[in-house]
């Protein structure tokens, strides 16, 4: 694999449609808030899960492109792998792996081992030091929060499941008082909903951490692939309707960069869509406007002129 020599920065915008994009558990899975501002959010964690989910998907068959962070998975049998790989004639790996203390490279191969044959190991990084011992890998790829680009309100809707689970259960909706919720024969339960949300995060993906993981050139390129392919295969009924809507990729010329990733990012503007004109979402002018809908309701501007030397710009979707 060609080793990565640029570093670069991107721009994320997705959007959701009567949708849940990131339940909260600490809020009965309510859409994920700022308290101060209404904006909705969208965890790092939750864009990384669903990036593995498409990667697990497109390249499962394939070596080195294992997921290391997978539901229900347990993460000392994978570092086991690593230490079978490294002592394969140990019969005692089975049932007990710990480093060996008077060989200081043997850890850097743990740790090269995990990087190789796991995607998220190489990309993300991972605290391996979980009872058997494979040390801990700092990513080259790293996202903000995920964050709406206007305040959102989330629905509480009310559902029904008319079925019982059990004999019992239809006894008591058949028995029920008089007036009692029960004798109608169903279960209720709540639905949280964003209606619609247009939402903007960043990415960083560093060089000088990609030589020390062997992240390359073509796991970039598979990076870019999930992440505008990520929701196509995470449809469900609690998520709504998400897509990916614009992918603003910086690529600098050189590994260190050529310009501080925030001054790119500012050359991003997302507005709303009011007769065909680009309005700031926080211009009062927008206020008797109707709330956005949809992702044509809003604008996205990309500055393109003066850019530093030594970085191109690469819009894709």
């Amino acid at each position: 694999m060609k080793a990565l020599t640029n570093r670069f920065d991107f721009v994320l915008l997705f959007d959701v449609s009567n949708g849940n994009p990131n339940g909260d558990p600490d809020a009965g899975n309510m859409p994920r808030l700022d308290p101060e501002t209404n904006h909705g959010l969208v965890t790092d964690v939750s864009l990384k899960r669903k990036i593995r989910n498409y990667v697990e998907l497109a390249k499962s068959s394939e070596p080195g492109f294992a997921i290391y962070v997978q539901e229900g998975s347990i993460l000392n049998d994978k570092h086991r792998q690593a230490y079978k790989a490294e002592r394969p004639n140990d019969a005692k790996v089975d049932k007990e792996a710990k480093l060996n203390p008077k060989d200081d490279a043997e850890a850097i191969r743990l740790r090269d081992f995990m990087c190789q044959n796991f995607f998220d190991v190489r990309t993300f990084g991972a605290v391996m030091s979980t009872g058997i011992n494979c040390g801990q890998v700092r990513g080259p790829v790293q996202f903000s929060f995920a964050q709406s680009i206007e305040p959102i309100v989330p629905l509480e809707i009310a559902i029904t499941r008319m079925a019982a689970t059990s004999e019992k259960e239809k006894t008591e909706r058949q028995t029920g008082s008089e007036g009692d919720e029960r004798k109608e024969n169903r279960t209720m339960g709540r639905k949280h909903i964003v209606p619609y949300g247009l939402y903007r995060a960043h990415g960083f993906v560093s060089a000088k951490l990609a030589e020390r993981t062997g992240f390359s050139g073509g796991d970039l390129d598979l990076l870019f692939e999930a992440i505008t392919n990520m929701f196509e295969h995470d449809h469900s009924a609690a998520r709504g309707e998400m897509a990916v809507r614009k992918l603003v990729i910086f690529r600098h010329e050189n590994a260190l960069g050529n310009a501080p990733s925030h001054t790119l990012f500012d050359r991003i503007t997302v507005g709303r869509n009011i007769d065909g004109n680009f309005r700031a979402v926080d211009d009062p002018g927008i206020d008797n406007a109707p709330p956005a809908r949809k992702f044509t309701d809003y604008m996205v501007k990309i500055d393109r002129e003066g850019l530093p030397g030594g970085v191109e710009i690469d819009e894709r979707l």
